[in-house]
């Protein structure tokens, strides 16, 4: 079994619900893959920390809530039955009035059914408008559940789970200042590459947001890793941050500097220029 088949495999692992044969097959592979192993264990840990979150408690006001959802329901069961008896004094009248000559009905006909179709429309423009506001509110509350996780996971002290951390930041779509906060503070102090490099292109998604270029820009100047440098320029030529020139031309200036990411910035400079 590879190692993909086991993260695909791993859900149902931590839930018990593999069969025996699928089951051996997963043991015997974490036995001799410590890189499996590890992961799945970041994942135990993060499955158990869910498990025991608190349950949500309905509020106070529920009771009253409902009361009143009763109240409004019996109040329009009276009101269809006074539509019902309004409905036949109606069909009533407007069986008088009804134009006698089959040109007239048509014609009345006509301009019933285009009225009809007009309010319809604006039901249905209204329905579409109210739907709309609908998503966007769960759009926002599945953004908060994101934010918790994220930060969460960026706060712990095994790589991996900060490395999902970023992964679940980057789900967001309005990240606000909190997460492009911690974002950047995970780009500038994080001791393990792999994560900074994950805040990188995180970040990317989010180089809009006003503190980003700046946030970048600040940050090329105290990486150490050439590869952390070598993909701060390479985003920061993407998106051509003329701020960056500045950066640039000291950073090829310090004697240290890996030849590699000193060829990388000269090439940035030329394309900022």
């Amino acid at each position: 079994m590879k190692c993909e088949q086991i993260r695909e495999k791993s859900a149902d692992y931590l839930a018990g619900e593999l069969d025996e044969k699928s089951l051996s097959e997963v043991r015997a592979h974490l036995a001799d893959c410590p890189a499996c192993r590890e992961e799945l264990e970041s994942l135990s840990a993060i499955w158990t920390k869910l498990g025991v979150l608190p349950k949500e408690q309905p509020s106070g006001s529920l009771r009253i809530r409902f009361y009143e959802m009763l109240e409004a329901y019996k109040k329009g069961t009276e009101k269809d039955r006074d539509k019902i008896s309004l409905g036949q004094t109606l069909s009533y009248w407007f069986g008088r009035l009804m134009p006698r000559r089959p040109a007239y009905q048509i014609a009345l006909s006509l301009i019933l059914i285009a009225a009809g179709l007009g309010g319809g429309f604006l039901l249905s423009v209204r329905s579409r408008s109210a739907a709309r506001t609908e998503v966007t509110g769960l759009r926002g509350e599945v953004d908060d559940m994101r934010r918790i996780v994220a930060v969460s996971l960026l706060k712990q002290a095994s790589p991996s789970e900060r490395l999902m951390g970023v992964s679940w930041s980057a789900r967001i779509d309005r990240p606000g200042d909190e997460i492009i906060q911690t974002l950047l503070e995970t780009l500038n102090r994080d001791p393990n590459v792999n994560v900074r490099l994950a805040a990188v292109d995180a970040l990317y998604l989010f180089y809009d947001h006003p503190e980003v270029k700046a946030g970048l820009i600040h940050s090329l100047a105290g990486q150490t890793s050439p590869l952390v440098q070598l993909s701060l320029i390479n985003l920061l030529v993407e998106i051509r941050e003329r701020r960056a020139v500045e950066a640039l031309e000291r950073l090829i200036q310090d004697e240290k500097l890996n030849p590699k990411v000193k060829k990388r910035a000269e090439l940035g400079l030329t394309q900022l220029s």
